[in-house]
């Protein structure tokens, strides 16, 4: 905490009478075309310990205007800044500064401010972190406030600052009603209403949230205004629109932006490379080969692209005609390649190996789904059981019965069926073919899984509840082999699936927004649980919301790309009716999939020893809790003082009631905020989850689904049937029959353009220990715990890297050679050392 002191008078400046001064340093960001502060921006301080009795709040000092700023860089990356050098003056009774107040007296533009730091005496100082646009006053009627960075709880404000910490909260609930403007910082909840378009019959999706129909997270209300005839629609211009409402502090900032653009950019060119020599080679809907699909995606072609068709194709995906031009010019003047997917980096043919297909079940993009299996045969949650058979199994079972196995924890289960059944056959109606699948493993001695049998379900073509499924068991050669191989395929085709619309999108990015607008509307930016949980909600609106204009809309990428085509959403929903946040804490996620369990002392116990993202996940989650505790513990010195804590306990209702308000009537999915041990795992687990979890599921996305025979996204045909025409097509030519039932061309081009973007790592990105800046908080005692967090990662970095080293550990990198990094941590990589797609490190947030 702050303390009172003495003034500076030294100061040069020429102090009115009775007056003090106080030197400052203002600094702007400045690159990419920003605006600056004119000379017309001034700035004010605000006291926090003498009151000005006639308003309640700290007494301010008078006016100083912002000028003479000089051209500088700031930050690992060196970011073009604009400093300033302010004189502050203060009368003599003022005490100590609390917090800063900015008016911005352009006319129209709107400038990025970094910080404030105010240079006291005997070598004292004060810091703001603002990292915010400031819009000019014209338009806001308000300045801005920004806050010093100690972190008080409610009760320890001081009562100068009072005032002004619940005036700030209010202005960002806002009202609920009229509609958002740019310059506005209002965190308002909505319903999934913006994906659809009712005007066009084959564009109106279900509204997601607010009904037991189609329950969902909610979000942050981002649009210009409502559709009146419906009244629950919410407006878009364009079905891709990047022209749309999200809350100053929450969009990128310059550096960010500049860069994510010009990965999409870059993706895009290389959607377009591959398709233009389609067009050359006269094969615009499915690879002949897999030499022509790793020839046409991964090497350079030997003649420029083209425009034409693809170009035509392409101009209706990008959100506007300058990005348009410029990929255009991109094309023509430098044409590119994707990179070679980890995958078969180093061997071409690993893919294919039951061994690679079961290991990424433990270590590749999607590890979070397997379960043990404890009833035999599977089933479904309506009582019905599978098709599987102990005789299909028995015979690999290494002499065990089933029931030995099951005993021994020996057998385990991807278990795609039961949310999909009830989807299939409106989802086979949109030219895919798709099943839903049950795929039992063995666990052998060397802790590595083998597929002992896959089940294939359809709907009965009679209607009901009635399936018809098919068994397939290992093979490798002959017509066996082929089967063997397809059914595969189907199998990773759900996989990826569930991993894209549920693992990634929805437990982590769409989960973790109402988190955010909770924090915004309740939490005072000096709340020390704002200042904790801070970096871990970096960016996530803005890429929810471009995820929801571009990915997720009717049409949409995802749409477009993944086999539940216009189901996605509604199917992600259903799934959403069982999720429970008392669950996604890792140990407690682990245990309820079988794969761990308790040992008496309480510590974690895993079924699988060799189960590298569970293994590491474990080591990292441990770091987590200890921090968070440790932080918690510093502030919260009783379970009364987190009972008693208004803003906290207004946070969570915001969480519990509103922001998840579908899922509050089932008592198992909210702890009570009540002790400070569950308020330590209940940060742990949002920690968790916007930052590890969300590694695990999304920077492998490209070393894995990079080569799209490996995970496939959709299938146009059915695995064929004895005796049929296209059991001859498979006989007579498997290689081409496999590529003309996973996704064509087109839809694989356009696949990895995405991944290669959601892969990347960007230049700006924090790291799990890392803080943009040490003046985030001027509490000695915090940046000591931080200390330890980070060295307790570094701890883990090397126990990641030995593990990856052990010959015995075949699941570290399995058949593939692909080494299991994505939960190492990076600690080290500071300012953008290592960007790009590095499959590895774990960033603070949910940023791309």
């Amino acid at each position: 905490m702050q303390m009172p002191f003495c003034w500076d008078r030294r100061c040069p400046a020429q102090a009115p009478e009775n007056h003090i001064a106080i030197r400052g340093t203002v600094v702007v960001s400045c690159h990419f075309g920003l605006s600056v502060p004119g000379k017309s921006t001034t700035l004010r301080l605000f006291s926090s310990t003498q009151i000005d009795h006639n308003t309640g709040k700290g007494r301010l000092s008078m006016e100083a205007p912002l000028r003479g700023g000089k051209k500088t860089n700031h930050g690992p990356g060196k970011t073009s800044t604009m400093t300033y050098q302010v004189t502050l003056f203060v009368d003599v009774e003022f005490g100590t500064p609390g917090a800063v107040v900015v008016k911005n007296g352009l006319k129209n533009d709107q400038f990025f401010l970094r910080y404030v730091h105010l240079e006291l005496a005997e070598d004292r100082s004060i810091h703001f972190e603002c990292n915010s646009w400031v819009y000019p006053y014209k338009k806001t009627n308000s300045d801005r406030v920004f806050f010093i960075n100690t972190s008080y709880l409610p009760d320890k404000t001081p009562a100068a600052l009072q005032l002004l910490r619940e005036e700030e909260l209010r202005s960002l609930r806002g009202n609920g009603r009229g509609e958002r403007k740019d310059w506005e910082r209002i965190y308002d909840y909505d319903y999934y209403n913006d994906l659809g378009n009712p005007d066009k019959e084959d564009r109106i999706r279900p509204v997601l949230g607010g009904t037991t129909t189609h329950p969902y997270p909610r979000r942050c209300r981002t649009g210009r205004a409502l559709f009146k005839k419906d009244g629950v629609t919410e407006t878009r211009k364009h079905m891709i629109n990047l022209d749309f409402y999200i809350p100053p502090d929450e969009r990128f900032n310059p550096t960010k932006l500049a860069e994510v653009l010009t990965l999409a950019v870059q993706a895009v060119t290389h959607f377009v490379i591959p398709e233009s020599r389609a067009l050359f080679q006269g094969t615009i809907n499915s690879f002949k080969s897999f030499d022509q699909l790793r020839r046409d995606l991964y090497s350079k072609p030997q003649q420029p692209a083209v425009e034409g068709v693809v170009m035509d194709r392409l101009k209706t995906s990008v959100p506007s005609q300058k990005t348009y031009k410029q990929v255009s010019k991109m094309v023509k003047e430098t044409p590119v390649k994707f990179p070679i997917p980890q995958v078969i980096e180093h061997d071409r043919e690993a893919w294919r190996t039951d061994e690679e297909f079961a290991r990424e079940m433990l270590a590749g993009l999607n590890p979070v789904v397997i379960k043990r299996l404890d009833v035999f045969p599977p089933v479904s949650s309506g009582g019905k059981k599978s098709s599987i058979t102990a005789a299909h199994i028995e015979g690999q079972l290494e002499g065990r019965t089933v029931e030995k196995a099951i005993e021994q924890n020996r057998l385990y289960i991807l278990d795609h069926h039961d949310y999909l059944m009830p989807y299939l056959r409106r989802i086979n109606t949109l030219g895919v073919c798709i099943y839903a699948s049950r795929t039992l493993l063995f666990l052998k001695d060397d802790s590595t899984l083998k597929p002992v049998v896959i089940e294939l379900s359809l709907p009965n073509d009679g209607g009901g509840d009635d399936e018809m499924s098919r068994i397939f068991l290992p093979a490798s050669d002959g017509i066996d082999g082929h089967l063997w191989q397809l059914a595969k395929a189907h199998v990773s085709v759900n996989d990826s699936g569930y991993h894209q619309l549920i693992s990634h999108w929805l437990f982590t990015h769409a989960a973790v927004e109402p988190f955010i607008i909770a924090t915004k509307r309740q939490l005072s930016a000096m709340h020390p649980v704002s200042k904790l949980l801070e970096p871990h909600f970096k960016d996530n609106m803005q890429i929810n919301t471009l995820a929801r204009s571009i990915l997720l809309s009717a049409g949409g990428i995802l749409e477009t790309t993944m086999y539940p085509g216009k189901y996605a959403v509604e199917m992600s929903s259903a799934i959403y009716s069982q999720w429970r946040f008392t669950e996604q804490s890792l140990p407690k996620e682990l245990i309820k999939r079988g794969v761990a369990s308790k040992d008496p002392s309480g510590a974690v116990t895993l079924h699988i020893e060799d189960y590298p993202y569970a293994v590491d996940g474990l080591d990292v989650w441990r770091a987590i809790e200890r921090w968070v505790q440790s932080y918690c513990a510093h502030f919260y010195h009783s379970d009364a003082a987190v009972a008693g804590d208004r803003e906290l306990q207004a946070w969570w209702d915001d969480v519990r009631l509103v922001g998840h308000g579908d899922r509050q009537h089932d008592p198992a999915c909210w702890l009570e905020l009540d002790t400070a041990a569950r308020l330590a795992e209940t940060l742990s687990t949002l920690v968790w989850i916007a930052s590890a979890l969300h590694a695990a599921v999304n920077f492998g996305q490209y070393g894995y689904a990079g080569f799209m025979p490996n995970r496939p996204t959709r299938c146009r045909r059915f695995v064929p049937q004895p005796g049929s025409p296209e059991m001859a097509q498979l006989e007579a030519d498997p290689e081409r029959f496999f590529l003309e039932m996973v996704p064509d061309r087109f839809t694989t081009t356009l696949g990895l353009a995405l991944i290669e973007v959601l892969s990347n790592h960007t230049s700006d990105e924090l790291y799990l220990g890392q803080r943009a800046t040490s003046s985030w908080t001027d509490d000695g005692k915090v940046l000591q715990l931080l200390d330890g967090f980070r060295e307790e990662l570094r701890r883990v970095e090397k126990r990641v890297a030995e593990r990856n080293r052990d010959p015995r550990l075949k699941n570290r990198r399995g058949p593939a050679k692909v080494p299991y990094t994505l939960l190492f941590p990076d600690v080290g990589n500071v300012g953008g050392k290592e960007k790009g797609i590095t499959g590895k490190g774990i960033p603070n947030s949910v940023s791309i």
